[in-house]
């Protein structure tokens, strides 16, 4: 179950960046209406919770609504605002640039996971955080050999970037206290939780954007937006709904992975998509995979390796701490027969 959690977190990251970028390519410049797609498509986990079986193992725990209300809106609203940072961001990056600089989510997330959740920081785990935060000020100060920055406004690229940045730390901010509240409150880690906690929090989102989307004005140049996008409607509905529906299926598979092992091990899976968006970017989009982009890369993927590396170590000391303590059971009981059988 968590390989196929991996799996759907992987294909579901990149397909979502990608037609997210198609968006704006394709004639599309709705910030709010972007916005929305990244939490729009909760109302489709009332269907999965709805099939779920109500009294599978573990679910009698009921958190009371007391606490679980604010949790709720307080994440809900958290999200929103990462959503529309990452939604401005896509827009004044090329989608190749946003997706390395988003990586160092796992450099703040290491930190987010040591001071919330109690994560072991390790040599290689701050190893793995240096080299991200390399990577993305590699691409800051490049900025400049990337063509495709050349036909943005001034200042524009350098906002996207910051934009990134500050959606990375907020969105592993949302990864630490996803888990401490299924550690705290709920006290259960059922897929029917997981699908409650996903919704509520992304409805909250999605109202915020709502809220957005008529506040800005943007909802009276959806039906030109609409009309003068690339392909004509059909591709513009199929555009949103399918970057909808992927964030969803990120949302809950990594949700999963939060609850099945820890927040830091989901954003790492995560990670894992960074070498698979820049080059269906290249080869898509025509964006440039330049010399300094190409180093950032591979200084990114050694950062994520470092942190894999540091997983494997905590795993063989677990398994050997386990084999120890069943040993000296084994032990423990001999010698008492023993004494026994001397007395």
């Amino acid at each position: 179950m968590v390989m196929l959690d991996m799996l759907v977190l992987l294909c579901g990251q990149t397909i979502a960046q990608l037609l997210g970028r198609l968006y704006y390519n394709s004639g599309g410049n709705s910030k709010w209406m972007a916005t929305l797609t990244l939490s729009g498509g909760s109302p489709l986990l009332a269907i999965l919770l709805l099939l779920t079986p109500p009294h599978s193992a573990g679910a009698g725990t009921q958190p009371p609504a007391s606490k679980m209300v604010p949790i709720y809106v307080g994440l809900g609203i958290l999200i929103g605002l990462d959503n529309l940072m990452y939604s401005y961001a896509l827009q004044y990056l090329p989608v190749s640039t946003f997706a390395l600089v988003a990586a160092t989510q796992l450099g703040f997330n290491s930190i987010t996971s040591h001071l919330i959740n109690k994560q072991r920081f390790t040599a290689l785990i701050a190893n793995s955080v240096v080299v991200l935060t390399f990577s993305a000020a590699l691409l800051g100060v490049g900025s400049s050999s990337d063509g495709t920055s050349s036909n943005l406004p001034h200042g524009k690229y350098t906002l996207g970037f910051i934009l990134t940045l500050s959606a990375s730390a907020v969105f592993a901010l949302v990864l630490s206290l996803f888990e401490v509240t299924f550690e705290k409150v709920v006290r259960t880690r059922t897929f029917r939780w997981v699908l409650r906690v996903q919704m509520w929090t992304n409805i909250v989102a999605s109202m915020a954007s709502v809220c957005g989307l008529f506040a800005s004005g943007e909802w009276r140049t959806i039906p030109e937006e609409m009309a003068a996008f690339k392909d004509g409607r059909a591709r513009y509905v199929a555009t949103l709904v399918g970057t909808a529906v992927s964030w969803q299926a990120v949302s809950v598979a990594s949700l999963r992975l939060i609850t099945r092992v820890s927040s830091l091990f989901a954003n790492v899976t995560g990670t894992v998509a960074l070498p698979l968006v820049p080059v269906f970017a290249v080869v898509l989009f025509g964006d440039k995979m330049s010399g300094i982009k190409a180093v950032a890369m591979l200084m990114a993927v050694w950062g994520f390796l470092s942190y894999v590396y540091q997983h494997y170590l905590d795993g063989r000391r677990a398994a050997t701490t386990k084999e120890g303590a069943a040993e000296c059971r084994v032990c423990a009981a001999r010698a008492g027969g023993e004494a026994v059988l001397h007395a």
